[in-house]
Parts: structure tokens; C-alpha cells; sequence
């Protein structure tokens, strides 16, 4: 690792975060959409829908929280792309910088962006009548998984925003990502779905996160699915870096 890349990556991270200062609709628009999902459920959706729960807002939010994140890093993508395509990067090379610092301060920023938009929404839902009684360790650990989620899908948008040939087609990969929660035990349980799709939404990653994240929020005992959600996130971000950095070397070669 080239000795300077702390350093060269916090000037980065500071050139993209004073981009998203001057262009806060950015945050806006991708806490927007999960606000609207969330208003939805609970105020049209939520009195039809039978989860056991006391508070249907405090049942669904763990799901909104998922898609405000993958939501918001479509922009990261987007961000990459134009990066890529306005020459950035060429002129970045032929400066003494270490080269992953470039990739490093994009991941970073999506993270700053994200929790920002998630503590907006999280905002919103207390507004909403969301409670709950956990403790700062479990609030660490919600933010904990939260990170970890995020991280992982920013290194899949690096990607897309690597190799995309239009501004569309860097961020469109992100729609599937947003719509996986709604075939999970996000928003119902997953005992009221048919069989095919229940079996798919009990074994596929957002399931297993949200469950972990409710039982932290409710003060549940943690079960197997924080551990099964922790693998499938270190696992997502351990695969998502290595074809995020070959990607990125391959293009700067």
C-alpha cells in the first residue's frame, strides 16, 4: 500500500463530499423514495397485513433501511461514472497518489451519504410512532450491519460505475437491489407466501438482515440470523472488493 494513501484519500473524500454539500438533492432524492414506501405500508398497506406485531411501522423498518442504502448507492455508480468519463482519472495517474485512494473516497462518501439519508429516514419513522427499546449496544449494533451492508453494495456499484457505457446503465443496476426486500420477510412474513417464493425469500441475504436488525430493535434474543446476516455481508463485500479493484485495474492499465 503506497505510504501516502491515507492521506491522498481523505483529500479525495473531501472533494466528493463538498460535490454532495453543493448538491444536497442527492440525499434528498434517495431518502424520498424509502419515506414514501415506508408512509405507504403503514398508513394504506399496514392495517391489511397480519405480522404479529403491536406496530407495523417498527415492523417494517428494518426492510426501509435496506432500500434507503440501496437506493442511495446508485449514486455512487453514478458518481463513478462521470468520474470515468470527464478524465479524472487519467489526470489522477499522472499525479504521485496512491491509485486505490480513488476508489477508496467514492466508497467512503456512499458511506457518509447513506447514513445520512438513513438517520433522516429513521428520523421520519420516529415521527411515525416507531419505538424501541434498545440499548446502545444494540444500536451499535443495527449501525454495525447497517456499515457492512452498505459497504458491500457500494463495492458492487463500483462496477457498473466502472464499466457502464451510459449515465442509465451505471445506475440502473440498483433497481433490482431496491425491490429484493419486498420478497423477504421485510414487509410480511415470509409463512404467508407460496412455496417457491417463500423458500427464496427465506434464504436470500435481506431476509436474514432484516430479522437480525428487528430482533435487535425489539430486544429479542439474537439468534442465527445475525451471524447468517454478518456472513452474507462479509461475504458480498469480500467478493464485490476483489471484482471491484481487478475491474478497476483493468481499465487504468
Amino acid at each position: 500500500m503506497n505510504k501516502h494513501f491515507l492521506g491522498d484519500t481523505a483529500v479525495l473524500l473531501g472533494r466528493s463530499l463538498r460535490h454532495i454539500a453543493r448538491s444536497p438533492d442527492t440525499i434528498i432524492t434517495t431518502a424520498i423514495m424509502p419515506i414514501a414506501f415506508m408512509l405507504l405500508f403503514v398508513y394504506v398497506f399496514g392495517g391489511a397485513i397480519e405480522t404479529g406485531s403491536d406496530s407495523y411501522v417498527n415492523y417494517q423498518l428494518p426492510g426501509i433501511l435496506l432500500i434507503t442504502i440501496a437506493s442511495g448507492i446508485s449514486y455512487t455508480a453514478f458518481r463513478l461514472f462521470l468520474d470515468m468519463q470527464g478524465g479524472i482519472f487519467e489526470r489522477f495517474q499522472s499525479m504521485p497518489i496512491a491509485r486505490s485512494s480513488v476508489l477508496w473516497a467514492h466508497v467512503l462518501t456512499s458511506l457518509v451519504a447513506n447514513l445520512i439519508s438513513l438517520v433522516v429516514v429513521t428520523g421520519v419513522a420516529l415521527v411515525m410512532g416507531f419505538r424501541t427499546g434498545a440499548d446502545v449496544l444494540g444500536w451499535l449494533a443495527v449501525a454495525g450491519l447497517l456499515v457492512l451492508f452498505t459497504l458491500a453494495l457500494t463495492w458492487i456499484a463500483v462496477i457498473p460505475g466502472l464499466t457502464a457505457r451510459s449515465v442509465d446503465g451505471a445506475s440502473a443496476f440498483s433497481y433490482p437491489l431496491i425491490f429484493l426486500p419486498f420478497v423477504s420477510s421485510a414487509f410480511v412474513p415470509t409463512a404467508s407466501m407460496p412455496g417457491p417464493v417463500r423458500a427464496f425469500a427465506e434464504h436470500q441475504p435481506v431476509t436474514s438482515i432484516v430479522n437480525a436488525i428487528r430482533d435487535l430493535f425489539t430486544e429479542q434474543p439474537v439468534d442465527a440470523d445475525i451471524w447468517i446476516a454478518l456472513a452474507w455481508c462479509v461475504g458480498i463485500l469480500v467478493v464485490a472488493y476483489l471484482l471491484a479493484t481487478v475491474t478497476y485495474r483493468r481499465k487504468i492499465a
